[in-house]
C-alpha cells in the first residue's frame, strides 16, 4: 500500500509541479525510446549514431512533444484518464513514428524500416503505461472504498443508472439482477446479469450493502410484490426516481431515495370521488385545526388542491404553523392562506376567528394523541380533546357553520386509556351539538394508525435502526391497523362530505399489522438483519418492553351493533348511541370543574361512569379471535357494546 501513499502525495502537489514532472517523464521516455529503437534493431554495441541521427532524434523529440501539447495531453488528470485521452496519445505516437520514418531522407539519417514500429511500441508503453497504471490503481482503491450495490433491472433504466453511477458516486454497481431470462447470463456494460436466487451469494462475495431498484415504470402491484420478495434479504433498498421526472429533467436518474415501509404495507389507492371531495371545499372558506400535525397538514394539502376560496390554518405550535404555511404557499401561490396561531380551548379567540373570516367548513384535527403522554397528563388531555372539541363544535353550531368534521381514532372504541376515552367523549359532544342548530352538518371520521405520522412507531423505528438499535416493541403479539397519510386525509374529506347529523364514519383499514413484523421489515429495508437465537450475528436486537399504560394488544374500529355501506368502498357508517345535549352539558360542566380544581380522580371517575365503555387497561379484556375481522366477530356477527349513563 506504500505506492498508494506515494500517489496521494503526488496528487497533492501543485498543478504546475505535476505538469513539469509529467513533461520531464515524457521527455525521458521519448529519448530512451529513440535510442532503444536502434539498440533493439541493431544491438546495443552498434555505433551508428552520428550527427544526422542525433539531429533526427532532436526533431522527433520536439515534434512528438509538440503534438502531445497540441492534443491536450497535459490537461488530462492522470487518475481520471479517459478513453479519448488514450486514443489521442496513440494517434500522436503513430504520427511521430511516421515522422521518424519520412524525416530520415531530408536529414540523411540511417533509420531501419522496422525502427518506427519499435519506436511506436516503446513510446506507447512508456507514456501510456504509467498513466494507465496510476488510473487503475486509483480505480482499484476507489472500488475498495466505495459501497457495492446490485441494480435490480437490466433494462433501459438500469443501464442508465449504471452509467450514471460510474461517472462519479460513492456507490459502485457490481452486477445486474433481472427476472427476464433473456438478460440472465449476459454481460451488459461490463456487469453480469444474474437471477434473483443468486442474491445471497453475490452479497457474500462482494459485501453488497445496497440494492438499487431500477423498475420505476412497473405497476404498483408488481412494485409491492417485488419489495415483498426482496425484503427478506436484508439489503438496503433504494429506488430510482419516476421515469417521467427523469425525462422532464425534474430529477436525475441517480437521485436515489429510500424505500419506505409505506410502500411495502400500503394498499392500492382508490381514486377519490370528485363529488365527495369538492362539496365542502371548492369555493368555500375552510379552516383546519391542528393544521401543523401529520393529518392536519395533509388535510391542508388535499383541501388546497380542491381550490377553496380561502384556507385557514389554526395551529398552537408556531414552528409547525410556519412549516405548513411555507409549504402550501410555495405549492399553491394563488390560494389565500391565513396562518392563525391559536388554541381550540380559547373560546374568545375561536369565536372572533369564526366571525372575522366567515368560515364555511371546519376540519377539526387538533388533539393530543400520544397514549402514554396523555395517560400521564390526564387533565391536559381531557381539556384539549374534550373541552376543546366541544368548544369548537358549539361555536360552529352557534355561527351556523355549514360543515364540521371531527377527526377521531380507533382508540375511541371501547377505550382502555385516557386518550381513547377523551376522543370517544369528543365524539359524543359533536353528536349532541346537532341539537343546537339545523344549519350545521356534523360528521365524525374514525380511523387507525397512520404510517409515518408524528409520534408513530415508524419514525421511532427508523431512528432506532439508524442508531444501531435496539428496536423497542411493547409486546410480540401487539397489532395495529395502518394506512398512509394521503389516503387517510382523502378519506376524511370524502367521509365528511357524507355527514349530516353527527354520523360516525369508519375507514376501512385493511388487515392489521403485527408491530414485531413491521420492525423486522423496516430493519431489512434499511439493510439491517435482526439478531435472534437462529441468527446471533444479526445487526439489531429487538427488545420487548411490555405494554405501556393504557395500551391494548388489539384495536377495534366499531362500537355499535350495525355498520352500513356508503357510496365509497372504503368508508363505512356506524349507527351509535347518542347522549342528549343536556346530559353532555352536565358532564362537560363537571369535567371543567375537575380540570379547574386539578382533580384527576374526579375526572377519571366521570369518564369511567360516562357511556364510553371506558375500562382502564388493567381491567380490559379483548378477545383475540374477534380481531380477525375489525367489523364483526369470528362468526361475522356485529360487535356489540352496551352503554349506560350513570
Amino acid at each position: 500500500m506504500k505506492y498508494l501513499l506515494v500517489l496521494n502525495r503526488l496528487f497533492a502537489l501543485h498543478n504546475r509541479t505535476k505538469m513539469i514532472i509529467t513533461l520531464s517523464w515524457d521527455t525521458l521516455v521519448l529519448l530512451l525510446a529513440f535510442l532503444g529503437s536502434y539498440w533493439i534493431r541493431l544491438g546495443i554495441e552498434t555505433d551508428v549514431l552520428g550527427y544526422p541521427e542525433i539531429s533526427l532524434g532532436a526533431t522527433v523529440l520536439v515534434f512528438h512533444l509538440s503534438l502531445l501539447v497540441f492534443v491536450g495531453n497535459y490537461r488530462h488528470m492522470v487518475r481520471h484518464l479517459s478513453q479519448h485521452g488514450v486514443l489521442m496519445s496513440l494517434v500522436v505516437n503513430v504520427l511521430a513514428s511516421c515522422y521518424l520514418y519520412f524525416a530520415r531522407w531530408p536529414l540523411d539519417a540511417f533509420v531501419p524500416n522496422s525502427m518506427p514500429i519499435i519506436y511506436f511500441v516503446l513510446t506507447s508503453v512508456g507514456i501510456l503505461g504509467p498513466r494507465i497504471l496510476v488510473m487503475l490503481s486509483v480505480q482499484s482503491q476507489n472500488f475498495r472504498l466505495r459501497k457495492k450495490c446490485l441494480i435490480y433491472g437490466a433494462g433501459e433504466t438500469g443501464r442508465a443508472l449504471a452509467l450514471s453511477l460510474r461517472q462519479g458516486s460513492d456507490i459502485v454497481p457490481v452486477a445486474f439482477i433481472d427476472d427476464k431470462s433473456c438478460y440472465q447470463g449476459k454481460t451488459i456494460l461490463g456487469l453480469d446479469v444474474y437471477a434473483k436466487n443468486t442474491i445471497p451469494e453475490l452479497v457474500e462475495c462482494y459485501s453488497i450493502s445496497k440494492m438499487l431498484l431500477a423498475v420505476s415504470d412497473s405497476g404498483p402491484d408488481r412494485y409491492r410484490e417485488l419489495l415483498t420478495e426482496l425484503e427478506p434479504f436484508a439489503i438496503e433498498l433504494l429506488s430510482v426516481p419516476d421515469v417521467k421526472d427523469v425525462l422532464y429533467g425534474r430529477k436525475k436518474i441517480n437521485e436515489l431515495r429510500e424505500v419506505s415501509i409505506e410502500e411495502l404495507l400500503g394498499r392500492d389507492p382508490v381514486p377519490p370521488k370528485p363529488r365527495l371531495m369538492r362539496p365542502d371545499i371548492r369555493g368555500k372558506r375552510v379552516m383546519v385545526t391542528g393544521a401543523g400535525g401529520s393529518i392536519g397538514s395533509e388535510l391542508c394539502r388535499q383541501i388546497a388542491a380542491e381550490k377553496p376560496t380561502m384556507l385557514l390554518l389554526l395551529e398552537l405550535s408556531e414552528y409547525n404553523l410556519y412549516q405548513v404555511e411555507a409549504e402550501l404557499t410555495r405549492a399553491f401561490p394563488d390560494l389565500i392562506i391565513e396562518a392563525l396561531l391559536g388554541d381550540v380551548k380559547d373560546e374568545q379567540r375561536i369565536r372572533h376567528l369564526l366571525s372575522q373570516y366567515q368560515i364555511n367548513t371546519i376540519y377539526h384535527a387538533a388533539a393530543y394523541k400520544h397514549v402514554p403522554i396523555v395517560e400521564h397528563n390526564l387533565l391536559a388531555g381531557v381539556q384539549n380533546n374534550v373541552i376543546g372539541t366541544a368548544t369548537m363544535a358549539r361555536l360552529a353550531a352557534e355561527r351556523g357553520i355549514e360543515k364540521f368534521v371531527l377527526v377521531s381514532t380507533d382508540k375511541a372504541v371501547r377505550p382502555t386509556n385516557i386518550m381513547g376515552a377523551s376522543k370517544r367523549m369528543a365524539e359524543l359532544c359533536v353528536q349532541a351539538m346537532q341539537e343546537m342548530s339545523g344549519d350545521t352538518r356534523f360528521a365524525i371520521v374514525r380511523f387507525g394508525n397512520v404510517l409515518g405520522s408524528s409520534g408513530s412507531v415508524v419514525p421511532l423505528f427508523k431512528q432506532q435502526i439508524t442508531a444501531g438499535g435496539p428496536l423497542t416493541v411493547t409486546h410480540p403479539e401487539v397489532v395495529r391497523y395502518f394506512m398512509t397519510i394521503p389516503e387517510a386525509a382523502q378519506l376524511v374529506i370524502q367521509a365528511g362530505a357524507m355527514g349530516k347529523k353527527g354520523e360516525v364514519f369508519v375507514l376501512d383499514m385493511g388487515e392489521p399489522v403485527k408491530i414485531a413484523d413491521m420492525a423486522h421489515k423496516m430493519a431489512h429495508l434499511m439493510g439491517r438483519s435482526i439478531r435472534s437465537e437462529c441468527k446471533p450475528d444479526g445487526d439489531i436486537e429487538i427488545q420487548y418492553t411490555g405494554l405501556r399504560p393504557g395500551e391494548k394488544l388489539y384495536e377495534e374500529l366499531l362500537t355499535g351493533e350495525t355498520s352500513g355501506k356508503t357510496p365509497h368502498p372504503r368508508i363505512m357508517s356506524e349507527a351509535e348511541q347518542w347522549l342528549p345535549l343536556t346530559e353532555i352539558h352536565l358532564l362537560l360542566d363537571k369535567l371543567s370543574i375537575a380540570i379547574h380544581n386539578n382533580d384527576e380522580q374526579t375526572a377519571t371517575e366521570l369518564l369511567l361512569n360516562a357511556p364510553l365503555a371506558y375500562k382502564p387497561a388493567e381491567h380490559s379484556g379483548i378477545n383475540k379471535k374477534t380481531m380477525a375481522n375489525p367489523i364483526g366477530n369470528a362468526d361475522n356477527k356485529p360487535l356489540t357494546s352496551k352503554l349506560a349513563f350513570t
